[in-house]
């Protein structure tokens, strides 16, 4: 329970309630320390009134006073912001309500409050009003629950609320679908000051700055917030914390140094926008405020990852006569990451409850803003692309098809290849309960040739691959994660069928390898005459050491030493 000094020694100004183990345990508050009162809504919690000296002994149903709770700058009672209410016999789980029973030295009084499950979530300052006189006593922190029934965010396991609200370290799946990877990542949630920084990060979004008032109302909605979120963690049209780049990193850290959100959101807090984000460090980032939020939240990697800029649910790749590449705003990403965020979704149908994706990497506006859903991930499977937010672009990323065109010297295209199957592989989070890895591609599609997948390309048949004179083009290049072709690498000509052994050396690549170490190799053969153009693609993902230490003590003195083994070299 929460104390509250003397009545007589109240300032009037506002400060902070002081959290309380019972407080903090009923509530799962209890990382986030006791210096303060951080409770989850539509659940009580308890404060400890001191009475003045010489006061008369409080009497239920005869003496009483009315509780006062506000938030945001321009708190009103039309918009949720300021919420008055009187004593109950009890509490109930349905508004703001309160109760209260007379403590043991009858000199103290055991206030209950219970919170709306629909009030908006920040900073609330609590006052108490007795016959017109109010008094200040001090403010407390709000956020969702996902134990409370009653909820948007409410989750039924226990087991999934400890992984998706309350675990601070996790897994992000990098590489390849043939070479999934696992990096670990520490959320820290609970860290200090992170919870006052997410909140920052919801009173610098353009929407509050614009409207307060609206804006501090809509915080009630997971909805609302998990879009705010989705612009906010990037800085394109904002003050947003994470700065994208997937180039030059001069001025700024590598996206694959960092290993946890905590110092990216210090150092926005301190000084504004972070160099340098790629995906998978906004959407940890992402993961992070929303459980700090106390929203259920996944990191997810969709290895095969189309960006479809034209929104035609084709990922469409165009070559000339002589098997170069012509420039295209559409690709594939070897890997992408975003999250899941666990909601109902009162404006849509129940049936789209459950896990929405978000997307805070900045890649195509939505509603004129970089940002991306919440889409609900059974809308995206049954190719339900009406749904609110961004459905029809998270549905290509997962699903669209990919076509391979060539230009012909008359302007004509023609299509030589393409594929329904390698966009959207191994959507990947981690398990429940382990750092293991969780295969999800069933929530997001339905399997490759089932009756409900989704073929949305008519590609050509191959011509006659009896022509046995070909122009071959092989190109092996750097690939980052996006999928740049940033070195070529070879450039042949071969007139006979015969087999080609290329040779990499270091020196040819080392310069140019990123923290992925991916190289891809592509091959175009070309037969003007009967315009007979066929491709093949393969990435090579290049081994790291393992490295084994072991550790020792030694005999004398019992001083610590570790020795380190090479199990494997690079192939």
């Amino acid at each position: 329970q929460d104390q509250v000094p003397h009545a007589t020694n109240i300032p009037q100004e506002s400060f902070a309630l002081a959290g309380s183990l019972s407080n903090n345990s009923s509530h799962h508050t209890e990382l986030y320390g006791e210096e303060r009162l951080i409770v989850r809504r539509g659940q009580p919690f308890n404060i400890i009134l001191h009475l003045k000296t010489g006061s008369k002994e409080f009497t239920p149903g005869e003496t009483s006073f009315t509780l006062i709770v506000e938030t945001g700058p321009l708190p009103r009672k039309e918009s949720d912001t300021k919420v008055s209410f009187g004593l109950r016999d009890s509490t109930v789980d349905t508004e703001w309500s309160a109760s209260a029973t007379n403590g043991p030295s009858g000199n103290t009084l055991t206030v209950s409050i219970s919170s709306s499950p629909n009030a908006p979530i920040g900073i609330y300052s609590l006052t108490l009003d007795q016959e017109g006189q109010e008094t200040s006593l001090g403010q407390f922190i709000l956020l969702f629950n996902a134990w409370c029934p009653r909820d948007a965010v409410f989750m039924r396991s226990e087991t999934k609320r400890q992984e998706y609200v309350l675990a601070q370290h996790g897994q992000i799946y990098r590489g390849t679908y043939k070479r999934i990877k696992g990096t670990p990542w520490n959320f820290g949630q609970f860290d200090q000051d992170i919870l006052d920084i997410c909140l920052k990060i919801l009173d610098d979004n353009p929407k509050f700055v614009s409207d307060a008032d609206k804006d501090c109302s809509a915080r009630k909605n997971p909805i609302y917030v998990t879009r705010v979120l989705s612009a906010m963690i990037n800085s394109n049209d904002d003050s947003g914390v994470l700065v994208g780049e997937w180039g030059e990193f001069s001025g700024g850290v590598h996206p694959g140094l960092w290993i946890g959100s905590g110092d990216i959101l210090r150092q926005w807090a301190k000084s504004g926008p972070v160099c340098y984000g790629q995906c998978w460090v906004f959407a940890a980032v992402a993961c992070t405020v929303s459980r700090a939020f106390g929203i259920p939240c996944r990191v997810v990697t969709n290895f095969g990852s189309a960006h479809d800029t034209n929104a035609n649910l084709k990922i469409e790749k165009f070559y000339d006569e002589d098997g170069e590449s012509l420039s295209n705003s559409d690709s594939i990403w070897n890997f992408h990451v975003w999250v899941d965020s666990w909601m109902t979704r009162p404006d849509l149908e129940p049936e789209f409850d459950g896990w929405q994706a978000s997307d805070p990497t900045p890649q195509e506006k939505s509603e004129g803003v970089f940002c991306c859903g919440p889409a609900p991930l059974r809308a995206i499977k049954q190719g339900e692309l009406t749904k609110k937010y961004d459905a029809p672009f998270i549905f290509a990323e997962v699903n669209a098809d990919v076509v391979d065109m060539v230009r012909l010297s008359n302007g004509k295209f023609v299509t030589f290849g393409g594929s329904t199957k390698s966009v959207g592989r191994f959507i990947s989070t981690k398990a429940v309960g382990s750092d293991k890895r969780h295969d999800i591609t069933h929530q997001y599609k339905y399997p490759e040739g089932t009756a409900e997948s989704h073929v949305c390309t008519d590609t050509s048949d191959f011509m006659d691959p009896s022509v046995h004179v070909y122009q071959i083009y092989m190109m092996m290049m750097i690939n980052l994660y996006v999928n740049c072709l940033i070195t070529l690498l070879y450039n042949m000509c071969h007139f006979s069928e015969r087999r080609l052994s290329l040779r990499l050396e270091y020196d040819r690549y080392g310069s140019a390898i990123t923290s992925d170490r991916l190289i891809q190799l592509a091959a175009i053969t070309i037969d003007k005459e009967t315009i007979d153009y066929h491709k093949a693609e393969k990435t090579i993902v290049l081994d790291e050491p393992d490295m084994e230490i072991k550790v020792w003590m030694k005999d004398r003195g019992k001083k610590c030493a570790y020795s380190s083994v090479l199990k494997e070299s690079f192939v």
